[in-house]
């Protein structure tokens, strides 16, 4: 092979965590899209309740990377985490089966396996999701230009993941029994699980062919070699110091702050997230070129929450918009509201490759945009697409329905705009983050999906609804902004990613120059 083409191929190790990813994300969306028809149709539980353990569940399953990713980087390592993960993931959604299969036998034993079941999800997630993600950039020797690109091969094993696994559980579950599509997750679990064990020490190798992910070093960083007070001050001052100011955030948000006043979940994420990123950054052992970087991480993830709680109104208040304002006869056939999801994951496996080698050709012309522009055009894309929307829905009225073409166009632009964001995002932190603290920092990263999940939650009940009873519409406020229609919804959106696109682009220079910082 041409030392060309050497350079636009990647290794087989990416290929191997791409099906890993792929079939990890099969069993996560395929029980994601059973779970509130299992609990309100089987178990029977109230929607409101329903929907709270569900918003706690997808909260709470974004939160645990950051307590998975500091035991990977100082005890386990990215391969013992996975592994780990991957068993208890499979655990929980054998728990879920049972739970399924109790139902009708025991109504209390199968509440209790559906609950350990959940916990232990969200356990196993904290192992898995932020290894594996780290793992990607370990595959390539430093400041390769094909890094972006692999990720966003990566991200595509995802979404695929994500298009076919709710048809397989979704139509187990719905036509034949929940617990099929239950043991449809466990086994998509399993097989993403038997492929990263028994191949992995033939493909997850550096290109010298040294195994990546093992257990850390036990060798002291130089500047705790150097400084035997630095140990201590980790140990006892530091600890508490951060300890004091967790508790006390925890306080403030949980009887205090509005958006998350007596929410316990909302605390925990929002409460969280200043302790953690201030306990990383503190770190003695830091060079001031690594906080540099590590800034860079925290200001980008940062802007990515607007980007999330903004996009995942697909879930939310688009789910309404699209059974509710939006014509889906086709040739006689009305399409279910909940297809529009599809849309997404097919686009992202569509884009995805062109994306990847867009990147790459860019990266040998030494043409390719810096991270934080790739992000801020992201962002950009994002307001695009609510703007069309927005556009499409100006002066329409609650009775009226509008063309199906606005809410696809949203969609792509809102695809591509991900494209220029999350697994850049990804790739960005696994560059940047200090190799001793990789994992971490990708759960820092993925907090920063949790707190957007549940912005994206308190947002959604800004869409304004029609009482049934009066047929008026019920108007919502934001900022002191009354919102009363779908058009001044809307453009919340549009203002609120574009603001944030506008700014992250004035700060990519500097963000630019903070990556590139040296001691």
């Amino acid at each position: 092979m041409s030392e060309s083409a050497n350079k636009l191929s990647h290794p087989k190790g990416l290929y191997l965590l791409f099906f890993t990813e792929m079939w990890e994300r099969f069993s996560y969306y395929g029980m994601r899209a059973i779970l509130m028809l299992y609990m309100t149709k089987a178990l029977l539980y109230d929607k409101d309740f329903a929907s709270g353990i569900y918003g706690n569940y997808t909260g709470l399953v974004y939160l645990t990377p950051l307590i998975g990713g500091y035991i990977s980087d100082r005890y386990w390592g990215n391969r013992k985490s996975i592994i780990a993960g991957g068993i208890i993931m499979a655990i929980g959604q054998f728990l879920l089966f049972l739970s399924a299969s109790f139902r009708d036998v025991n109504w209390s034993t199968a509440g209790v396996f559906f609950f350990l079941g959940l916990f232990a999800l969200v356990v196993g997630n904290g192992f898995f999701k932020p290894n594996i993600s780290t793992m990607v950039n370990s595959l390539y020797p430093p400041n390769d230009k094909r890094i972006d690109a692999a990720f966003s091969i990566f991200y595509m094993g995802i979404n695929l993941g994500a298009f076919f696994s709710p048809l397989v559980c979704g139509t187990l579950a719905e036509k034949f029994d929940y617990r099929w599509g239950f043991l449809a997750a466990c086994i998509g679990m399993l097989i993403g699980l038997f492929l990263f064990i028994f191949l992995k020490d033939k493909y997850v190798i550096t290109s010298t062919g040294e195994p990546i992910g093992g257990k850390p070093t036990k060798k002291l960083d130089k500047e705790i070699e150097n400084n035997p007070t630095a140990k201590q001050e980790f140990d006892i001052r530091r600890v508490i110091f951060w300890i004091i100011i967790y508790v006390t955030l925890l306080f403030l948000f949980y009887f205090v702050v509005p958006f998350s006043k007596n929410n316990f979940v909302s605390t925990i994420i929002f409460g969280t997230s200043i302790p953690a990123a201030g306990f990383i950054i503190t770190d003695p052992t830091l060079t001031k070129a690594e906080k540099s970087r590590i800034t860079v991480i925290y200001i980008i993830a940062f802007f990515v929450i607007f980007f999330w709680a903004a996009f995942e109104q697909a879930g939310a208040s688009l789910t309404l918009f699209a059974d509710r304002q939006t014509d889906r006869v086709i040739f006689g056939w009305e399409m279910p509201a909940s297809y529009f999801q599809s849309v997404n994951p097919l686009a992202i496996i569509i884009f995805a490759p062109l994306f990847a080698m867009l990147w790459t050709k860019l990266g040998q012309k030494n043409m390719e945009p810096p991270s934080p522009l790739k992000q801020s055009i992201g962002l950009f894309l994002l307001s695009i697409g609510y703007l069309i929307i927005a556009f499409g829905v100006k002066g329409v009225t609650a009775e009226q329905k509008v063309s199906m073409f606005w809410l696809f166009s949203m969609y792509i632009l809102h695809t591509l705009g991900e494209l220029c964001l999350s697994p850049i995002g990804l790739s960005m932190v696994a560059k940047l983050a200090p190799a001793r603290l990789a994992s971490l920092l990708m759960g820092i990263w993925f907090m920063s999906t949790a707190m957007a999940n549940d912005f994206a939650g308190m947002l959604s009940k800004l869409y304004p609804v029609q009482n049934p009873e009066t047929g008026i519409i019920e108007a919502t406020h934001f900022l002191g902004f009354e919102i009363s229609s779908a058009y001044e919804f809307f453009m919340v959106f549009v203002l609120m990613s574009g603001l944030a696109s506008i700014i992250l682009f004035f700060l990519n220079k500097k963000l630019v120059s903070m990556m590139e910082a040296r001691d």
